[in-house]
């Protein structure tokens, strides 16, 4: 999507180390414009799979993940790292490692609101090594929910997780696909 593409090279900034800092326009201040188009291209994307829900991780998936299940008009689940109270004791529960905190984070989603009738897309803002998203499956399929495909934002194709996605069955659709990021460069695919 070109309008995101020319929005990470004007200021999205390669820290290194596969880290790409979005925060003035994706994960802390947000876009909404821009993530508008996103949602719309990335619902367009899976309209024709019917989903039913959308689910994504706690915190900076919500709001791709929110304005997609807008554009879809279905409910978006978002699996939490921290059990509030007001959630049931029984949980669907998984680990996955962050690549940004360097560490394992738990992502927990309540048997209330995903259900084994159900057809999810996971929609997130990174696709990297993709073992948040596979963390995001298992929770969906832990619940006996269909996962339909996965749409992200921004892939860091170099980082393997759409071969690791695509190798479990998985539909991948990915709006800024990043195959590059050396010497303060950021290329992406053609």
């Amino acid at each position: 999507m070109e309008a995101l593409q020319q929005r990470i090279l004007a200021d999205g900034r390669n820290l290194g180390r596969g880290i790409l800092k979005v925060d003035s326009f994706v994960n802390h201040q947000v876009d909404p414009m821009l993530m508008h188009a996103c949602a719309h291209e990335l619902a367009q994307r899976f309209q024709s799979d019917r989903p039913t829900k959308v689910l994504t991780a706690e915190i900076s998936g919500i709001a791709p993940a929110l304005l997609t299940a807008l554009e879809l008009k279905v409910p978006v689940v978002y699996a939490r790292k921290h059990k509030p109270i007001t959630m049931p004791d029984t949980v669907f529960l998984t680990t996955a490692p962050s690549h940004t905190k360097g560490n394992y984070v738990d992502l927990m989603v309540s048997p209330e609101y995903l259900g084994s009738s159900e057809r999810v897309v996971i929609i997130d803002d990174f696709l990297a090594s993709g073992q948040t998203i596979l963390g995001l499956i298992r929770l969906a399929q832990a619940a006996g929910s269909h996962v339909i495909g996965v749409g992200a934002l921004i892939e860091k194709s170099f980082e393997g997780g759409r071969e690791l996605l695509e190798a479990v069955g998985m539909k991948v659709e990915s709006l800024a696909r990043i195959t590059s990021m050396t010497d303060d460069r950021i290329v992406f695919a053609e």
